[in-house]
């Protein structure tokens, strides 16, 4: 049975930095108060005239110039985002025709910051039953829409950006080697956003309450998020029977650096195994993993045949693991 192998990556980030020093002008912090709690000293943010599609169409030409495939030979594209365009149609329909993958089919998968690895699951569900043999999956945020800019608890965190990656159906042994997903809808209230979906819908009666900015009770997301990080992380491990030893790098969901560092010390990671980018991008939800694989990818970092385990935890709650041979 064919392998579903990564043969080109691509990301992108908007112009614009908003560092800590900004931020101190638009709520009540500083920016040493920000980096201590976080690890982030700054983040990018899309321009006006930016929307979600946009980032995501770059990051996917970055991802296919690489692989040195054509978008018409594209036969599925997968968009993981919490921010698209519209509530609908798909933002992967408005990317498949920006880029010109007229012969793909397009969905998105909204499963917050664990969106990217639920999507290259399912773009392994695809190759691996002959369904597709190119797929293109995207993690895509403009984040910076839904945040309120006076909250200390929210706005220090979160980023624009995209990420991407080409999968093709390939004989040998690298490739995806297993998916590891979860998800428990109890945790909603923790970290979501309340508006405008059909439980507080736009009115002109709307409630102040639901206004559509995202919410989070950071203490107790942290707790549940760094449990669950090292416990899938050390699920995609043993049904592999690895260690952590075996890992040669360490690509987590880049929530923030407390978290990060929490999660790689409970599995016993060495800090030259994780790749941290999260101080220059913040946490961008579904598009923090591909822009650190891209990162990496293009520095030299991964080398034919490493060992990548990647680990993401996001609103629902949803979590999730992937490990792969490069």
């Amino acid at each position: 049975m064919k392998q579903a192998r990564i043969i080109g990556t691509g990301s992108y980030v908007p112009e614009k930095i908003r560092t800590n020093h900004d931020i101190e002008q638009m709520t009540d912090t500083t920016a040493e108060w920000i980096v201590a709690r976080t690890g982030i000293h700054q983040r990018r943010i899309a321009a006006d005239s930016q929307v979600t599609s946009d980032l995501a169409a770059n990051a996917a030409l970055a991802a296919l110039e690489m692989a040195g495939v054509a978008a018409q030979d594209i036969d599925q594209i997968i968009v993981a985002t919490i921010t698209g365009d519209y509530p609908w149609p798909a933002t992967a329909c408005i990317v498949q025709n920006k880029i010109g993958a007229t012969n793909a089919y397009a969905y998105d998968v909204s499963a917050a910051c664990s969106g990217f690895v639920y999507g290259l699951a399912n773009a392994y569900n695809a190759i691996r039953s002959g369904a597709a043999s190119k797929v293109l999956v995207i993690g895509a945020e403009v984040l910076s829409r839904i945040i309120d800019w006076g909250d200390r608890n929210t706005c220090i965190l979160f980023g624009d950006g995209a990420g991407a990656v080409v999968l093709e159906a390939q004989e040998g042994d690298c490739g995806i080697l297993s998916n590891h997903l979860h998800s428990d809808g109890s945790y909603l209230e923790l970290l979501y956003q309340p508006g405008y979906g059909s439980c507080n819908p736009l009115s002109a009666k709307a409630d102040p309450g639901s206004l559509p900015y995202l919410k989070m009770q950071g203490n107790e997301v942290f707790k549940v998020a760094v449990r669950s990080l090292s416990a899938v992380a050390q699920e995609a491990l043993d049904a592999a029977g690895l260690s952590t030893s075996d890992v040669d790098l360490f690509v987590p969901h880049q929530a923030n650096r407390r978290i990060l560092e929490a999660t790689a010390k409970r599995l016993g990671f060495t800090e030259e195994q994780v790749y941290i980018n999260v101080d220059r991008f913040g946490n961008t939800s579904a598009a923090s993993i591909p822009i650190a694989l891209d990162e990496a990818n293009r520095k030299g970092v991964l080398k034919d045949g490493d060992l990548v385990l990647l680990d993401a935890f996001g609103g629902g709650f949803t979590w999730g693991a992937t490990l792969l041979r490069w």
